[in-house]
């Protein structure tokens, strides 16, 4: 039982949640004892997409050609479906991000497969083959068995953290045929965010703010506070709904989930729809003037003070910590 995993390249580089998929699926190819390849579509360079050996493939396929240098769902998926039956993979890993989300199912669908979609750990093989997954927004979690020869698993980012290694991958170019109606999606618009923020769906640290900042013309300490953490700044829907923040720093149900190692809410009062997107933080901290805001009851750690005196104070303290 071969494995085959989607390495996702961003204008040329891997992504941090690409070396957790990688490693998953090679942590996944050990247990089995079987061999796992990788495959890279798109613009990469030859040293980068060697360099996933160090997290435990065998071997890298690139698929390289002019109509792949933007993502493309239906492309895309025929490209992993085609290179999973050229290398008799029976089991496909993808990131659980939004481009994994548009291939999961249509790579399930090519192979035959079952899928399970956000997986946080490997599977349990003492019965069968399955997978741990939360659901109802992160409320539970749900042990779900595939039953199919060919299985396709995409993996939360930050569930497992990569162990790199000294290996080296051989790398191989990868042909497949390709129609024009492969491509009938058409890119519009492309906003790119600065390569020196991690982007939120990646972010280990992460400080959110919300409605009690009162204006957009507050968010100095924010951003103040993320910058001396080396975090990522969120917000919550409101914030995001009246201008105040750009739309993609907005965290929640209906916004980006996220899974960072903190997470700390800044005059956000807590509604569920928010915590729906945030609550697999492994700690969250809580700063709200309100005692009795909802928030609390989720927090590892809470004070209860003004944003506007608490948040400075925080800011300088850690700077001197750094210093010291």
């Amino acid at each position: 039982m071969a494995v085959l995993v989607y390495a996702e390249f961003v204008d040329g580089k891997p992504k941090k949640s690409t070396f957790e998929a990688v490693y998953y699926a090679a942590q996944l190819a050990k247990q089995f004892q079987t061999s796992a390849v990788a495959l890279t579509i798109g613009p990469a360079d030859a040293g980068d997409l060697a360099a996933l050996g160090q997290y435990g493939v065998d071997k890298v396929l690139h698929a390289q050609e002019d109509r792949l240098v933007q993502f493309q769902s239906k492309a895309y998926s025929k490209v992993v479906a085609d290179a999973a039956q050229a290398q008799n993979a029976d089991v496909v890993v993808l990131t659980h991000n939004s481009n994994g989300k548009a291939l999961a199912g249509r790579v399930a669908v090519r192979l035959e497969a079952g899928l399970v979609s956000g997986a946080i750990a490997l599977p349990d093989t003492a019965s069968g083959f399955s997978l741990r997954k939360p659901v109802f927004s992160g409320k539970a979690f749900a042990q779900i068995s595939i039953q199919t020869e060919r299985k396709v698993i995409s993996v939360n980012p930050n569930s497992l953290k990569p162990e790199a290694g000294s290996g080296s991958a051989a790398v191989e170019a990868f042909q497949t045929v390709l129609q024009d109606s492969d491509f009938d999606a058409k890119l519009v618009k492309r906003e790119t965010m600065s390569m020196d923020v991690v982007p939120l769906p990646e972010a280990e640290l992460v400080v959110s703010a919300g409605r009690g900042m009162k204006g957009p013309e507050n968010w100095g300490i924010i951003e103040e506070l993320a910058a001396t953490l080396g975090a990522t700044t969120a917000c919550s829907r409101p914030v995001a709904d009246t201008g105040w923040r750009p739309h993609h720093e907005h965290v929640g149900q209906t916004g980006v989930a996220i899974k960072p190692n903190l997470y700390i809410a800044i005059g956000i009062s807590g509604a569920i729809q928010h915590l729906a997107g945030v609550n697999q933080s492994k700690t969250i901290v809580v700063i709200n003037k309100d005692a009795e805001a909802p928030f609390f009851k989720a927090a590892d750690y809470g004070v209860v003070g003004d944003a506007f005196e608490v948040v400075p104070k925080l800011t300088a303290a850690l700077k001197s910590f750094k210093n010291s």
